[in-house]
């Protein structure tokens, strides 16, 4: 089973100044931290998109490019490409370069996404919301499988014998997972396109989420594809230290960035009740020493069978010490417990 890390590059408000830290020490801090990833053994690192100003980063191709400059063995993902409101041809270009780069580690990892605001950005309608993912995925899928492209739809410009470079290593062809938040339709059309499956489980309990990785198991089944070659991630909220004032102090850093997002969506104040109630084993958040982080992704292992597990590792915008601790911990503490899984 693969470890990874992902991030959204999340920054932190100053209450004094109510500013929010700088973006360009953010991203300075986020690329020290991948290159100890690979240092320490880290499968993969993916990295978000969002379009708000308590986040640094809007490019997740930037980094990741940056990032294969100054590493050697972890691969590199984006978590996630915006598909909806992305232009699919300039994504596999971006990823595709990437993969270059990187000698043939560029991932991506393709969702709607939880945020909206890309979509006024850079001109869409929301009307088209489910459309527009829909048909930006075929297109992307068959560049990703045909170097000379002919594609027709409703929302974009039809493509007529058009080449697409530069091509990826292994015959052009980048890996795309699918990223859900839980929707079965979402699932479905996964499992019937044959596409690696990322689920984002973030609250509540884990093993509400079991029939959903089965129905994608058996879709993924009826529809032909290679049993052998079925890659299921999960990704979730995920911070490891072995000093437990350093764990119950994170809750501070986490209950600002929920509190954070959860006022533009009607959530009730985050609670050190819900906290502890996720560290629990049966609970969303993967929060604790590395002995109790790495049962919780056993866990996750024996209920789900998961190839993969993406520890989304800064949620807000813990101190960049404190981050090279827990990628510390999380690379040579909790990946040997887990390796053999």
């Amino acid at each position: 089973m693969e470890l990874g890390i992902g991030m959204f590059g999340d920054l932190s408000l100053d209450q004094t100044t109510g500013k929010y830290r700088d973006a360009g020490v953010k991203i300075r801090e986020i690329l020290d931290q991948v290159k100890f990833m690979d240092e320490v053994g880290i499968d993969v690192f993916a990295m978000g998109e969002h379009h708000r100003p308590d986040y640094a980063v809007s490019s997740p191709e930037i980094i990741l490019a940056a990032a294969a400059s100054i590493t050697k063995n972890i691969k590199l993902a984006s978590g996630v490409t915006v598909l909806s409101s992305s232009e699919p041809v300039k994504v596999y270009e971006d990823f595709s370069t990437l993969d270059l780069i990187s000698d043939g580690r560029a991932e991506i990892f393709v969702g709607r996404g939880s945020f909206i605001e890309s979509f006024p950005l850079y001109g869409y309608s929301l009307n088209d919301y489910e459309q527009l993912f829909d048909e930006k995925l075929e297109l992307l899928l068959k560049i990703n499988s045909e170097e000379n492209v002919s594609w027709s739809g409703k929302l974009r410009a039809p493509m007529q014998n058009q080449t697409v470079y530069p091509r990826a290593k292994n015959d052009g062809k980048l890996s795309i997972w699918r990223a859900v938040g839980g929707t079965p339709q979402s699932v479905l059309s996964a499992a019937q396109l044959g596409m690696p499956l990322v689920v984002a489980i973030i609250g509540g309990m884990p093993i509400q989420f079991r029939n959903l990785i089965e129905f994608y198991k058996q879709e993924y089944k009826n529809a032909g594809h290679d049993i052998d070659k079925m890659q299921i991630a999960i990704h979730s909220h995920t911070f490891v230290s072995d000093d437990q004032n350093v764990v119950d102090g994170y809750f501070h850093n986490y209950k600002s960035q929920m509190d954070r997002i959860g006022a533009s969506r009607g959530w009730a104040p985050y609670t050190k009740m819900q906290y502890d109630g996720g560290r629990s084993k049966d609970g969303a958040l993967f929060i604790g020493s590395a002995a109790e982080v790495a049962d919780k992704i056993a866990y996750m292992k024996e209920i789900f069978g998961i190839t993969r597990f993406i520890g989304h590792m800064d949620v807000g915008d813990p101190s960049h010490d404190i981050m090279m601790k827990s990628i510390e911990l999380f690379g040579n503490e909790v990946k040997p417990l887990i390796k053999n899984l």
